[in-house]
C-alpha cells in the first residue's frame, strides 16, 4: 500500500510516490486526541472516501474516486448532538453545519478523509478534508490543505483504496 498512500508530515509536507507537496495543517498541529473545534489534524491512517467539487469553478480530471458536484444546498453537520454529525446534509439545516458552497475557494475541490466517518463518535471531530489552501496561506481548522494545482495533479492517481497517513512516516 506504500505506493498508494499519501503521507502528511509535521514539516508540514505531503508526500506521494517520491514527490513532495507543500501543505498546511490544522492551526493546533497534529493530535492523537482530536476533539471537535480544537483545530488539530488527527494522527492516524485513513482512507480517502470521496470528493466534492464546485462545477462552476473546477473542471475535474479523470479519477477513480467517487466525486460529487457541490450545489448551493449542500452542507456538512458539525454538531456533536445531532444524529447527522460528520455527515453531508441538505440546507437549510437547523443544527450547526458548514456550507460547502463557499465564497472563498477552499472547498472548490476537496476530498473526505475517512476520520470518524463510518460510525461517528460525537465530539471526536468532523469535516476532516483534504481541501484547497486558504488564499492567505493560514492553517486550517483541522484539515490538510494543498494548492489547487497540486490537488488537481494528484487526483488522477487516487482511488478508493488510496490511504492517507497523517502525522507519521
Amino acid at each position: 500500500m506504500q505506493e498508494n498512500i499519501l503521507i502528511v508530515t509535521p514539516e508540514p509536507a505531503l508526500y506521494f510516490r517520491s514527490r513532495r507537496y507543500a501543505c498546511t495543517l490544522g492551526r493546533s498541529g497534529f493530535s492523537e486526541e482530536k476533539r471537535e473545534g480544537d483545530g488539530a489534524t488527527p494522527i492516524g491512517e485513513y482512507r480517502l472516501i470521496e470528493g466534492y467539487f464546485r462545477p462552476d469553478r473546477v473542471t475535474l480530471p479523470a479519477t477513480a474516486l467517487p466525486m460529487h458536484a457541490i450545489t448551493r444546498d449542500m452542507g456538512w453537520c458539525d454538531d456533536p448532538a445531532h444524529a447527522d454529525y460528520n455527515r453531508s446534509v441538505t440546507l437549510p439545516f437547523a443544527a450547526s453545519h458548514e456550507e460547502l458552497w463557499r465564497e472563498d475557494h477552499c472547498y472548490d475541490l476537496f476530498l473526505v478523509i475517512g476520520y470518524n466517518t463510518e460510525h461517528p463518535v460525537p465530539g471526536k471531530g468532523s469535516a476532516i478534508f483534504l481541501h484547497l489552501l486558504h488564499e492567505d496561506g493560514r492553517p486550517t481548522a483541522g484539515c490538510v490543505a494543498l494548492s489547487r494545482e497540486d490537488l488537481l495533479e494528484l487526483l488522477p492517481h487516487l482511488t478508493p483504496d488510496t490511504g492517507i497517513r497523517l502525522g507519521t512516516m
